[in-house]
């Protein structure tokens, strides 16, 4: 079974989603819908992505600026068995009707509430849930990085409790129009902040209570987690948990990554396209336990640790692969280090 995919949206996460959705053996990218005919429209027909304009009155802008389109995205849903829809937050839950309308399946992002979609979604948490749903959301980069190594402890130890404080990237590194340029910003000043809430949405059973910080950087964001566990553990121990545990890596001063700068330098090194970095980072160093509670640091690449999810998040839907396979062959066409 080939999945024909089309992608609505070809931004930050959509450009990712659709790099990723052509690597993939048992998938076909039918095409993109973007809303207005910029450098990324133009590379998308470099890499060979058929276009299409996001409503009737763009298709005259694409022309005039000299870029072919295959039609609107009304077009592209009549051609896809699935549209991954990663338009800005908010314009997901507009564009739901339409897809309903065509009845084709939809994968949302993060951006969006969590009523939008039948099951909110990480793919080692609840790929089963997901198997066969309609519409599904791929949460928040920060509530995926929560989830994935928060659900490992809560599947080997059990967590009676977690906190996490979020030191979070101000803005991705193409915008330029957000700050804080010079602030330490608490996001929001009223707490909690609304990233325990939405991993509550995937793991509901879990308590967890978050807060978050802004600060002027532009790569990645880091973590501080606190869990209380329901049985006594050695730091080895948890440190052997996150080895074992998929989609998290485990680095540290041995290799010299000791930043977010590192981390940056290291994919670059490894040829990942844009730097990315889709697996959860722990530093190993920061593993700590201290009467039964565990501490540790994370670092999350916000533009790229939920792409792997959108490709797991397709074959739910489409009922194509177990949790398995799903995560195994998108992990191997991602080469993802684990």
């Amino acid at each position: 079974m080939v999945i024909k995919v089309g992608v609505n949206g070809f931004g930050t996460i959509g450009r990712r989603v659709a790099d990723a959705v052509a690597l993939q053996p048992d998938m076909k990218l039918v095409g993109v819908a973007k809303t207005k005919p910029d450098y990324k429209a133009q590379l998308a027909l470099k890499k060979g992505y058929p276009l299409y304009a996001s409503g009737e009155a763009g298709v005259g802008e694409f022309e005039k600026a000299g870029l072919k389109v295959e039609g609107t995205v009304e077009d592209l849903l009549k051609t896809v068995d699935i549209i991954v829809d990663a338009t800005p937050g908010g314009v997901g839950e507009k564009n739901k009707p339409a897809y309903e309308k065509a009845r084709v399946k939809a994968v949302f992002e993060g951006g969006e509430k969590a009523r939008v979609a039948a099951v909110s979604f990480v793919a080692q948490c609840n790929y089963d849930k997901a198997y066969g749903a309609d519409t599904i959301r791929v949460v928040s980069c920060n509530t995926t990085g929560l989830c994935r190594t928060l659900h490992t402890l809560d599947s080997v130890f059990g967590v009676k409790k977690a906190r996490a404080t979020l030191i979070r990237r101000a803005a991705d590194p193409e915008d330029i129009k957000r700050g804080p340029i010079d602030a330490i910003v608490p996001d929001p000043t009223t707490l909690p902040s609304h990233h325990g809430p939405d991993v509550n949405t995937v793991l509901p059973t879990l308590p967890i209570t978050t807060v978050a910080l802004k600060v002027p950087n532009t790569y990645m964001h880091v973590h501080s987690v606190s869990a209380d566990l329901r049985q006594p553990v050695k730091s080895e121990d948890v440190i052997e948990a996150f080895q074992r545990a998929p989609r998290v890596l485990l680095v540290g001063k041995d290799e010299g990554l000791i930043s977010t700068a590192h981390l940056f330098d290291f994919a670059r090194d490894l040829g990942r396209p844009r730097q990315d970095i889709y697996e959860i980072c722990v530093w190993r160093e920061s593993v700590m336990v201290v009467d039964g509670e565990v501490h540790y640091l994370q670092a999350v690449h916000q533009e790229a640790d939920v792409i792997p999810e959108n490709i797991d998040a397709i074959r739910a839907a489409l009922k194509s692969a177990d949790v398995e396979k799903s995560m195994k062959t998108t992990d191997s066409t991602l080469k993802m280090l684990k």
